[in-house]
């Protein structure tokens, strides 16, 4: 899709405040946070100190349950992978990194999808490098993961993924369990496509914000899925005017290349949308070249277009090229000529605020802190074949002494059309917006695009339970290109 960038906006969020605690019990509360570099407990007496290491290793601190990798071979079917993987304990529990191995499987919802479709990609760690070194056991739901999955093949790159935060309790001395993250990727190339596991990071909420990251030890790490991709074929076929305009009949000579050679090419006029009478048939030579000429008769004719087969399609025809008919026929006695001219816009948008009060939640509880995004209204009046595509990214969460991860914000987005309009709006898909962006809403690229456009989306700030009170802001930046 060809864009060109128009503008960009910021949307601030700040709620206050997000977490209702009288303050009494937030004074108290408060206290029994352990800051950065501060002692966390008293070390006196055994009890104490059994809080204190679960302050430390609620976090999933990490012990070494195995050894080196063990490569599974790829198949049809998705298969459990194991890969060698060095994990770094958070710096206040003073372990030394860990290294193990991670047990993962990859599965697709569409394990044949088209070029041009999304598909999504689940990564499940079923046996972490991992299980808890106390005789303490750790709560429920404390950790959100978040990773990414390789893809190799005939498409390369990596997938964002983020599993929700939601895990069994763990016993002392016991397994770390498993955990499953979710992400999308859109098909760009036909063929084959691998998805291995790649770095995870486990984010712990329990007493202290934490993180636990683990890498590859030697990436790739084996395949664990494979996509067979199909259709999309780059459509390499183009053609050139030997001038842009003419008078009705004249005739305009056409060029091009990329046809399969030897086959028969269809030089055709287009109004819009639709092809109008004029055509001509070619011959593509030895190199699928092809030149030729077609007489242009049709007064609303607004570009020249060359294709095999029995119809053009945007994907495998070459054009539309713009030419225009200047109309000069006599005007007869008595008559008079009128003329206008349709003049192209701009691509822009506007929002109905800039600022989203998303709902509090109390210390202790936290989970959704929920709203929704102000409107934004979308108008392409370009008048042209581009499409366009309005993205997102935010930043973390900033407030009193503590942060909320960017990770922690997703979205569900909403987009209506404005009835008339030539194109038709495509919502993005729900999930996690992050610092790395996600795709609010688009719409393709045509023979003829524009129209008005309104986008929405429901919120969703997942707070830490014990964030300490206070109001949190970040900013969502949107841009339209």
């Amino acid at each position: 899709m060809a864009h060109q960038s128009v503008c960009r906006d910021s949307i601030d969020f700040s709620h206050g405040p997000p977490i209702n605690v009288p303050l009494a019990a937030q004074t108290s509360r408060c206290a029994r946070i352990p800051q950065e570099g501060a002692p966390t407990m008293s070390t006196k007496g055994p009890t104490t100190r059994r809080r204190r290491v679960a302050a430390l290793l609620g976090a999933t601190v990490l012990a070494l349950t195995a050894g080196g990798a063990l490569a599974a071979p790829a198949g049809a079917e998705p298969v459990n992978v194991d890969f060698a993987t060095h994990c770094i304990p958070p710096a206040i529990a003073g372990l030394p990194p860990i290294d193990g191995t991670t047990t993962a499987k990859i599965t697709v919802d569409d394990a044949s999808p088209k070029v041009g479709d999304t598909v999504t990609v689940t990564y499940t760690v079923v046996k972490p490098a991992a299980s808890n070194p106390v005789d303490l056991a750790l709560p429920a739901d404390i950790m959100t993961p978040t990773g990414k999955v390789a893809l190799g093949g005939a498409q390369t790159g990596s997938v964002t993924v983020a599993g929700p935060k939601k895990n069994d309790p763990v016993p002392a001395k016991g397994a770390f369990p498993s955990f499953s993250m979710t992400g999308t990727f859109t098909v760009t190339a036909p063929g084959a496509i691998t998805l291995s596991p790649g770095d995870y990071n486990i984010h712990t909420s329990y007493i202290m914000e934490l993180d636990t990251p683990c890498t590859v030890t030697n990436p790739p790490a084996p395949v664990s899925e494979t996509v067979t991709a199909t259709g999309g074929q780059t459509n390499t076929r183009a053609i050139q005017l030997g001038s842009a305009s003419g008078k009705p009949g004249d005739s305009v000579t056409v060029t091009g290349s990329g046809f399969t050679p030897g086959a028969s090419v269809t030089l055709a006029g287009r109004s819009g949308a639709t092809q109008t009478a004029d055509t001509a048939t070619v011959t593509a030579n030895s190199q699928g070249s092809v030149s030729g000429s077609l007489v242009v008769n049709d007064r609303t004719t607004t570009g020249v277009v060359a294709y095999e087969g029995g119809s053009w399609d945007p994907d495998t025809g070459a054009g539309p090229a713009a030419y225009v008919v200047i109309d000069d026929t006599p005007v007869p006695d008595g008559s008079q000529k009128l003329t206008t001219t349709v003049r192209a816009g701009t691509l822009s948008m506007t929002q109905a605020g800039d600022a989203v009060a998303l709902s509090a939640v109390d210390y202790g509880k936290g989970g959704a802190s929920t709203g929704a995004l102000k409107t934004v209204t979308v108008k392409d009046f370009r008048g042209g074949p581009a499409g366009w595509s309005l993205t997102g990214k935010v930043t973390d969460f900033t407030g009193p002494g503590a942060k909320i991860g960017a990770g922690a914000l997703s979205w569900t987005p909403v987009c209506a059309t404005k009835a008339g309009s030539p194109s038709t709006c495509r919502a993005g898909s729900s999930g996690t917006v992050g610092t790395s962006g996600a795709t609010l809403a688009s719409t393709p690229n045509g023979t003829l695009t524009g129209g008005e456009f309104t986008v929405d989306a429901g919120l969703s700030l997942n707070v830490p339970e014990f964030t300490p009170p206070g109001s949190y802001s970040g900013v969502l930046t949107l841009t339209l290109s």
